[in-house]
């Protein structure tokens, strides 16, 4: 783990109504690390990442917890505060493009925009760089793209507009919410490789949801894996995937879709849903999907070291390692 920390977060908690829908989530990101945050629909990664922007709205709200930016406490609830830090400071790449996208803009205007706001550079300057960028991600002939509205282009390439704006501050912090979806997989090679490439040459730090366990594996340092509003598992990515110490996890390893078996060989899949928020079982949160749940799960576990860099909110840690 790397040693000067960009992003602390400390018992954050998000509520909706008087439901807890993120619960006392703990982690941190170091200088130049890459984090993914994983778990299913419904864990709380995407409001996670809305709270650190401080785009929670309407009934969504903060209801506990601090974050520091390198250092700094960040003023998530102000929004005069937080709108000086996006975009420079903290950026991220929304989960649904074209709905993030103004339609009444070119693209290359929206690309630019933050180096204009924030007095980066001129508007000449601006559009050259996000003409730059847009080929970065992989647009073919940007010169032409650039003066289009998104209404004319595919969501993949929304998708890809949404990174080159993202990225073209070279902020400290990147959240990248499902920075992959729709796109091909040559094209998400080479986004994820532009996002390794930005955080080796300006050490950007980069905190990635995802539900594709390859893009885990092919991208980040480091992997939190949440459930129910909570993180239940942290470790290094290698030492994650080898041995996990969470039920949750290993299960969730067990979806991903292997080349040995024959073509009748039935995918794997985690029994169960995640819970509704109103319905939240006490004590461990997985409980109910379960395969080692026991009496002792009804009081919450405590995320405990369970090697080097490595803990888990687990009763049976000792026992995942034998889960079929």
């Amino acid at each position: 783990m790397a040693e000067a920390q960009t992003l602390e977060i400390r018992d954050l908690s998000i509520g909706v109504g008087e439901h807890s829908v993120v619960d006392g989530v703990d982690f941190s990101i170091g200088k130049g690390e890459i984090v993914a945050l994983v778990g299913e629909s419904g864990s709380g990664k995407s409001l996670t990442a809305l709270s650190i922007m401080g785009l929670l709205s309407g009934a969504v709200h903060q209801t506990g917890g601090t974050a520091m930016l390198d250092g700094t406490p960040l003023a998530l609830t102000d929004d005069a505060a937080m709108q000086r830090l996006r975009g420079t400071a903290l950026s991220m790449i929304f989960q649904e493009p074209v709905a993030s996208l103004n339609p009444l803009l070119s693209v290359g205007a929206q690309v630019a925009e933050s180096l204009i706001v924030h007095g980066r550079a001129t508007k000449a300057q601006a559009w050259d760089r996000a003409v730059e960028m847009l080929r970065d991600v992989g647009i073919p002939a940007p010169e032409q793209r650039a003066r289009q509205l998104p209404s004319e282009l595919s969501g993949g390439m929304c998708q890809r507009v949404m990174i080159a704006s993202a990225l073209i501050a070279e902020p400290r912090l990147l959240i990248a919410d499902e920075p992959t979806t729709a796109l091909d997989v040559t094209i998400q090679a080479q986004i994820l490789h532009l996002v390794r490439r930005l955080r080796d040459e300006t050490q950007t730090s980069v905190l990635i949801i995802t539900h594709d366990m390859g893009v885990v594996a092919s991208v980040a340092d480091r992997v939190c894996v949440m459930y129910g509003g909570r993180i239940v598992e942290q470790a290094e990515v290698h030492e994650l995937f080898a041995a996990p110490r969470h039920p949750y996890t290993k299960l969730l390893l067990a979806t991903i879709p292997r080349m040995t078996g024959t073509r009748k060989t039935e995918l794997f899949s985690i029994k169960g849903m995640v819970p509704d928020v109103a319905a939240w079982p006490e004590g461990c949160r997985f409980r109910t999907r379960c395969p080692l749940a026991s009496d002792a799960c009804a009081t919450r576990p405590p995320l405990d070291r369970v090697g080097e860099d490595h803990v888990a909110a687990c009763w049976h840690s000792d026992q995942v390692e034998a889960l079929a």
